[in-house]
């Protein structure tokens, strides 16, 4: 039995989607979330960039005693993961080889369509996951930026989201595909406007698949935690507590509080 927490970081709020799903399959396990909202977005940002962010907010986890560091952020994970397994002696989960492979396990006719930042598409990650698992299947991919800002905002059921969502994604009935990676963890709190744009579509949520893999780690490397005691949840984020506080709240469905503001350029 391991007592120390389950770390999670992500350029925002966007981890979250992955914190719910962990919290729903492993209730015993504490959780430390960082987001590292001085700094988002990630996925308009270079390569470099990206790594440095993401070697940062590890380094920062593990001042926490984290016994396993979840990378809950598509763009960080397409261009950090290998990087971060090479630096850091600690189980390191990110969330793009478990969506792939759960849209390769749900497609019927091998056309499946990725979601995520500019960061993400750019990589080809998420195809190139996918193609691995199965070369016969047409992935078709394309950035929708504008997504995560209207999260981080709330404005998840808003008119202009709709329309954005609209707007990015109408193309896909074209291509007829039966299969949807969201990308990114924001869009999973889109889930409802994009259903409503492509109701025939199944939705992957690579947050949900990624709470599976971190359970199977923890298995293998005997730190699950068994113990009976309640849990504890700590949040941190890199400027404006405030506002990450609310939406939070929102998401989740109950009243969050940060710990405290961190200067990440420290870490």
């Amino acid at each position: 039995m391991d007592l120390r927490p389950i770390g999670i970081f992500d350029s925002g709020l966007g981890g979250l989607t992955v914190f719910k799903e962990i919290v729903s399959l492993m209730p015993n396990e504490s959780i430390v979330y960082f987001g590292d909202t001085a700094r988002i977005p990630y996925g308009s940002k270079s390569k470099e960039t990206v790594t440095k962010f993401a070697m940062q907010n590890t380094r920062f986890l593990l001042s926490k005693n984290v016994k396993i560091v979840v990378v809950a952020c598509n763009t960080a994970s397409a261009y950090a993961y290998e990087a971060l397994k090479a630096k850091f002696d600690i189980p390191i989960v990110a969330v793009i080889e478990p969506g792939a492979e759960a849209a390769v396990r749900a497609t019927k006719n091998k056309k499946i369509g990725v979601i995520g930042t500019e960061g993400t598409i750019a990589s080809g990650s998420f195809e190139k996951k996918i193609l691995e698992l199965d070369s016969s299947i047409k992935v078709f991919s394309k950035p929708c930026p504008l997504f995560v800002p209207l999260v981080e905002e709330g404005w998840t059921d808003k008119e202009v989201t709709y329309l954005v969502a609209k707007e990015y994604l109408e193309e896909f009935i074209e291509k007829e595909i039966d299969t949807l990676v969201l990308g990114c963890t924001h869009y999973p709190f889109l889930q409802d406007v994009i259903k409503k744009v492509l109701p025939d579509v199944i939705l992957i949520n690579p947050a949900r698949e990624t709470a599976k893999r971190v359970f199977e780690v923890l298995k293998e490397n005997d730190i699950l935690n068994s113990s009976c005691e309640e849990p504890t949840y700590y949040f941190y984020a890199s400027d404006n507590l405030k506002k990450f506080e609310s939406v939070a709240s929102i998401f989740l469905n109950e009243k969050i509080k940060c710990e405290e503001k961190i200067d990440i350029e420290k870490y």
